[in-house]
């Protein structure tokens, strides 16, 4: 008797059966790195891309190509201001091809193949 008294006390009252309640009407929730594409086709077209990479969970892929044809010496003051701001950042900077351009936030890395060095070995011939 004492110790179905006890038992009572101890046991839970809803018999082990837990539920957990699932809201299937929520949104899910966006990722928060957004890789964006960016067409440079002026100097001013860099305020955009960098105002993007400032908020810190963009990836910039750039075509480069309308500035290349248009106006190099623009291209290269374009290029050089968005390096400048990726290395204040922490991010990283790469060129893929001869008119794309990458730029990371901190968190994210590019993958560059490692250079193999050049062989001092000579076949000597007799």
């Amino acid at each position: 008797m004492v110790f179905d008294k006890l038992k009572k006390v101890f046991s839970s009252s809803d018999n082990g059966q837990e539920y957990i309640e699932i809201d299937l009407g929520r949104e899910v929730k966006k990722s928060k790195v957004l890789v964006r594409p960016f067409i440079l086709k002026s100097f001013e077209d860099v305020t955009i891309i960098l105002n993007s990479l400032r908020e810190g969970y963009t990836i910039a892929v750039i075509d480069i190509k309308p500035l290349r044809s248009k106006d190099i010496l623009e291209l290269k003051r374009a290029i050089s201001k968005i390096k400048k701001t990726a290395d204040a950042l922490e991010g990283n900077i790469a060129g893929f091809g001869e008119n794309i351009i990458i730029v990371t936030p901190q968190f994210a890395d590019i993958y560059r193949a490692e250079k193999k060095p050049v062989s001092d070995n000579k076949i000597l011939k007799g």
